[in-house]
């Protein structure tokens, strides 16, 4: 036998080996679907295979070049991360409001009946959140995202007495400065290419502070900065650091990491490492300094979420019905709130900018409101407990860009047990493990629910008025708007249920004062490009354009080049 033959064996046994594998997981799942009774399409690769994840677009992209296959085929139409921001509710207008995308690892069904999903978010004992989605985020520690039973239930009543009024009240305060600060950077460019950078430059920011009670000066991404050797890491930029290689790190695992890092690597490596370790010392530091004060009898008067993490967990502890949290579960905490807080707002606000500068009528619509609140006050002059609620426009903003575009779709299963769902009148039953994913997509776009103009961005479509004769003033319409949510199950911008997201109002407001910060006296265009004779009314299409085509899933959905349609800002 050849040396040749010694090593190819058994690399091509393990080959058949895993092809027997993947065959006989999809018949398996192919033969429960189809138990279900609804229309069924097989997709070869799970979208939770994380080597799939690498090249799906790519392959996908590919097989609608060949001509023998276009579109019609499953892998190119359902067989990648984001295919129903493209389809909608086409798939659901040919299939029925059910089917199943069958995949080796999973079924994958399809859902959009708004009330067959308020059903599943209320049984939440039949439909459990699938918390190993989530596993990303158990880097530092457990956390409310991947915890089940009493120990999410321990963690989610903690988690709702910190996002309160007292932190939302330093949420507003800070990104309202922040973002003042960077208006007057980007208004002193002729063009802003940054424009996504600086917005996770401020996320980040806010998070500093309403985190840890850390405040950081605004410096835009084409400014210089400062370069920081290995291990003088400041929290915010290790949190930048870990955000952007959360991938790696998981993959890795921090211990490994560690391990790896004392060897000669690459430099980006190295300062991963080093990023993991400062930022486990401020949590650390923060938390000892907090558990120390509580023992001390010092009340704090600063609401961070640190404080009130640690605070809420003590008494939580000396209230007699339950356990408070351990130090690695406030660490997990903190992390996973820090990765929620800052990701998915800085991903919606983009999309939201982007949007803003192809639409300029909603520019003065959302600051004809601004203007009526403000009131000749300066932003930071008002009370923001008793105006924040009247900001119904800058709101709507961001729902109907998270209507279009959801940044974390809403996911749920059957677990270890069938259970039974009824969708229009007839009763279904759902084996073990299935997946449930309501279609954020369809669901969002849907004509019977959004009209004919669903894949429209028309912020308008949220407000109603209770003032709608031709004799009622512009103010007083406007004191008269309601924010109008539609029927119940048609929208899932932060979830639903018991597993909602906790910090919904902490990324609405947020929102909103940047909203407010820089469309109190400001205007962002696209750059128009002199040399190919484009009009604006032609750049603002092409941005448009941009958003829909060049959108996609990393570790959330998010436009992946906004640089390649520079901003310009101008005072009104």
């Amino acid at each position: 036998m050849s040396w040749l033959t010694i090593f190819i064996a058994p690399v091509l046994v393990s080959t058949i080996a895993s092809w027997f594998s993947w065959a006989r997981s999809l018949h398996q799942n192919y033969a429960a679907a189809r138990t279900i009774g609804v229309p069924i399409r097989v997709v070869p690769f799970s979208p939770f295979n994380p080597l799939w994840c690498l090249v799906d677009r790519k392959i996908a992209s590919l097989l609608r070049h060949l001509p023998w296959i276009g579109r019609g085929n499953s892998i190119s139409r359902f067989g990648w991360r984001g295919w129903d921001m493209e389809d909608r509710w086409r798939c659901h207008y040919e299939m029925g409001d059910m089917f199943v995308l069958v995949t080796p690892q999973y079924n994958m069904l399809q859902l959009n009946d708004p009330e067959a999903i308020v059903n599943v978010f209320k049984r939440s004992r039949d439909f459990p959140r699938p918390v190993w989605v989530n596993d990303v985020l158990g880097v530092f520690g457990p956390n409310i995202s991947c915890a089940e039973g009493h120990s999410w239930r321990t963690q989610r009543r903690v988690a709702t007495r910190c996002f309160n009024e007292a932190n939302n009240e330093i949420v507003w305060s800070e990104a309202l400065g922040l973002a003042e600060d960077m208006i007057r950077y980007w208004s002193s460019n002729t063009s802003v290419k940054s424009s996504a950078e600086d917005i996770r430059t401020l996320t980040l920011n806010v998070l500093a502070r309403a985190g840890f009670g850390k405040s950081f000066k605004f410096q835009g991404h084409e400014e210089d900065k400062p370069t920081n050797k290995l291990g003088s890491l400041s929290y915010r930029e290790s949190l930048a650091l870990i955000l952007e290689n959360l991938i790696l790190i998981l993959a890795v695992g921090p211990k490994n990491l560690a391990t790896l890092s004392r060897y000669w690597l690459p430099s980006k490596l190295r300062q991963v490492n080093k990023a993991v370790i400062a930022f486990q010392a401020y949590m650390t530091t923060m938390y000892e300094e907090q558990k120390r004060a509580i023992a001390d009898g010092e009340e704090s008067s600063d609401n961070n979420l640190m404080t009130l993490l640690v605070r809420a967990s003590q008494e939580t502890a000396n209230d007699g019905e339950s356990r408070g949290l351990t130090e690695s579960e406030i660490y997990g905490n903190m992390f996973t709130f820090n990765f929620a807080g800052h990701d998915t707002t800085a991903h919606s606000s983009t999309f939201a900018l982007y949007f803003l500068a192809a639409n300029p009528e909603v520019q003065a619509w959302i600051s004809e409101e601004i203007q009526q609140v403000l009131g000749g006050r300066e932003p930071h002059e008002i009370d923001y407990r008793a105006e924040f609620s009247r900001f119904k426009r800058c709101l709507a903003v961001l729902y109907e860009t998270l209507r279009l575009y959801t940044i974390v779709p809403a996911i749920k299963w059957t677990g270890d047990q069938s259970t039974t769902l009824t969708v229009a009148d007839k009763t279904y039953d759902m084996p073990p493990k299935t997946i449930i994913l309501p279609s954020c997509g369809s669901l969002h776009t849907d004509p019977k629910y959004w009209g004919p103009d669903s894949l429209e961005w028309r912020p308008s479509r949220w407000i109603k008025s209770g003032s709608d004769s031709a004799t009622a003033t512009n103010e007083k319409k406007l004191g008269d708007e309601e924010i109008d949510m539609n029927q119940r199950g048609v929208f899932l911008g932060w979830s639903e249920g018991a597993r909602d997201c906790p910090g919904k109002k902490f990324s609405q407001v947020e929102f909103v004062a940047l909203m407010v910060g820089l469309f109190r006296q400001w205007r962002v265009d696209p750059v128009v490009s002199k040399e190919e004779g484009e009009t604006i009314e032609a750049a603002r299409k092409r941005v448009m354009g941009l958003i829909r085509e060049d959108s996609g899933w990393v570790l959330l959905l998010q436009m992946f080049h906004p640089e390649r349609a520079p901003l310009v800002w101008r005072k009104v």
